[in-house]
């Protein structure tokens, strides 16, 4: 599928899906939106750039939530302007779906509304790309009812994300398995590698999470075939305003992409993907 300015699927090269989880203050997403630019062109990497103006699914109503969404819509919009990449942010179901889907170029659901049919039919009304996340709670296959909720409303750009799957209490698994079981749905697959870490509720008031483990199911995924990787990043993730236990450092982001690469390079250039399921 056409994603923005770039061919999207399992034969074309990995994109990423990057950026602080909430918009801090406008220096820090046009900062971090120019340095992820600048890396992803160096690479060949296609690039959208994520920040939420609101994260309405925080463990405690203390914590820090955004901007809100005039603020953040501009500063989505000058990081459009002046950095000169698309860009992603989360919606909930009272969102204003027309004003967001008027500057972003795509919108994400959140994993745990998966199941809301109205909500996801009305965000695809809006006609621009939709990542939708599966929920933690799901099977991966459970995600063809959604993908075909979504196409009732007419909108054939849908992307599924995996995000991790509930094991216990407190801790996410992600089963490399379900990327290859979601791509039966004919959308193009893509695996959150920093909210697969995160330990939901783990600190109590907050998220923990385990980033230490990032690169390595980034790598996994991207051998098990994928079409793109999300993965949250932030100059200072210890003084992160929200997810700051799971997000990756942008200053040691460079050698991860570039494995990552490599690997989508041989595992695509082999065509060991399109074999794997006969």
């Amino acid at each position: 599928m056409k994603l923005c300015n770039f061919n999207v699927g399992i034969d074309q090269p990995f994109f990423l899906i990057a950026g602080p989880c909430v918009i801090e203050s406008e220096q820090l997403a046009i900062d971090t939106a120019g340095q992820l630019k600048e890396l992803t062109d160096s690479l060949g990497i296609p690039f959208i750039f994520k920040s939420s103006y609101d994260k309405a699914n925080r463990s405690s109503t203390a914590s820090f939530r955004g901007l809100g969404i005039d603020e953040g819509l501009r500063i989505l919009q000058k990081v459009k302007d002046e950095i000169g990449v698309p860009v992603l942010t989360d919606v909930h179901e009272d969102t204003p779906l027309s004003e967001v889907a008027s500057v972003v170029d795509v919108m994400q659901t959140p994993a745990f509304l998966v199941r809301q049919t109205n909500f996801i039919q009305n965000v695809c009304r809006q006609g621009i790309p939709v990542n939708i996340k599966k929920g933690q709670f799901q099977a991966p296959w459970d995600m063809d009812q959604v993908v075909a909720k979504a196409r009732e409303v007419g909108n054939e750009q849908i992307m599924v994300c995996d995000r991790g799957t509930s094991f216990g209490y407190n801790t996410l698994v992600s089963d490399m398995r379900g990327l290859a079981s979601m791509r039966q749905t004919g959308c193009p697959v893509v695996f959150d590698a920093t909210h697969s870490v995160q330990q939901p509720g783990g600190q109590g008031s907050t998220s923990g999470g385990q980033r230490e483990f990032v690169p390595v199911l980034a790598r996994a995924a991207i051998a098990a075939g994928v079409s793109g990787v999300f993965m949250e990043t932030h100059p200072d993730p210890v003084n992160a305003k929200s997810d700051g236990p799971n997000m990756w450092p942008l200053h040691n982001l460079k050698p991860v992409l570039e494995v990552l690469k490599a690997l989508d390079d041989t595992v695509k250039k082999h065509g060991f993907i399109e074999n794997d399921l006969m």
